[in-house]
């Protein structure tokens, strides 16, 4: 059994060098399975878990989000970095103590963005923003301060594509204790070398989410970390709303012979089956 203070060492080594990929199960299952595909640690996805439970990312409550994160937890002996969303709270103590109770999940990092929800005014002002960032720091402190703390910026996904406020922020939010720095949405190869410059020397981490990089192309521009958010879960709803389509316009069952099989998928998920560590 691989302790939460193990997990949580492991894990800040994998952003010291190198460039580590962090792919985003949805549940105890596709955790597993990214396991034994050799991954060393693993990240939540709000969407994806949102998309499973039958509702838009971002209409998950904060409870049902801590009661997935220690699912994801227990299912494998990898550490596992937790996307709390803006931190749940309205203020900043409001996120203090959510914070603490994810830490208290036994997760090995956590990430807290500046995204409202709201899109007459999708990113908190800048000082507000820092202040939850710096509030999130406190409470991992106080904790023991083993967690990462990745800040996002989330302006490339939020309707407000401005490079130099993005930067602007995540030098902010570095300078308030971030471990790590994230903006999804960066698609543009000038983009990451830029954020990666302006918060050096901590981690940088950038959203793959299709064709745009590879692994090799973004250690080379000094990026630490690569997540796929909620792409694996988009990628398995694609299989399943084209097999579904399929069957209802067509009454042929063609996509169904692409599954993968049923003892195969029985024997990748046994419980005994996921107890190795990832390569």
């Amino acid at each position: 059994m691989t302790s939460t203070d193990e997990k949580r060492r492991a894990f800040r080594a994998l952003h010291q060098d190198g460039c580590f990929v962090l792919p985003n199960p949805w549940d105890a299952g596709t955790a597993r399975a990214l396991q034994r595909a050799g991954f060393r640690a693993l990240a939540t996805t709000s969407a994806g878990f949102a998309f499973s439970r039958g509702l838009p990312d971002g209409a998950v409550g904060c409870q049902e989000m801590l009661a997935h994160v220690r699912e994801l937890v227990a299912a494998t002996p990898l550490p596992v970095n937790a996307d709390l969303e803006d931190g749940y709270g309205a203020t900043a103590e409001e996120v203090a103590a959510n914070v603490r109770a994810c830490v208290d999940a036994g997760v090995a990092g956590l990430s807290i963005e500046d995204a409202t929800g709201d899109p007459a005014a999708p990113l908190y002002p800048a000082d507000e923003a820092v202040a939850r960032l710096r509030a999130a720091r406190r409470a991992i402190d106080a904790a023991g301060g083993g967690v990462v703390l990745t800040g996002r910026s989330e302006g490339f996904v939020a309707g407000r594509p401005d490079l130099a406020e993005t930067i602007r922020r995540l030098v902010a939010y570095a300078e308030a204790g971030a471990d790590c720095l994230y903006a999804p949405g960066l698609t543009a190869r000038d983009q990451v070398a830029a954020v990666v410059r302006a918060v050096a020397p901590r981690p940088v981490n950038v959203l793959a989410g299709g064709p745009a990089f590879t692994v090799a192309e973004l250690a080379a521009l000094g990026v630490r970390r690569v997540s796929v958010g909620s792409a694996l879960a988009r990628a398995a709803w694609g299989a399943f709303l084209e097999a579904s389509r399929e069957i209802a316009e067509r009454g042929t069952f063609e996509r169904l012979g692409d599954a993968p099989g049923y003892a195969a998928l029985n024997a990748l998920l046994r419980p005994d089956a996921a107890q190795g560590h990832g390569a």
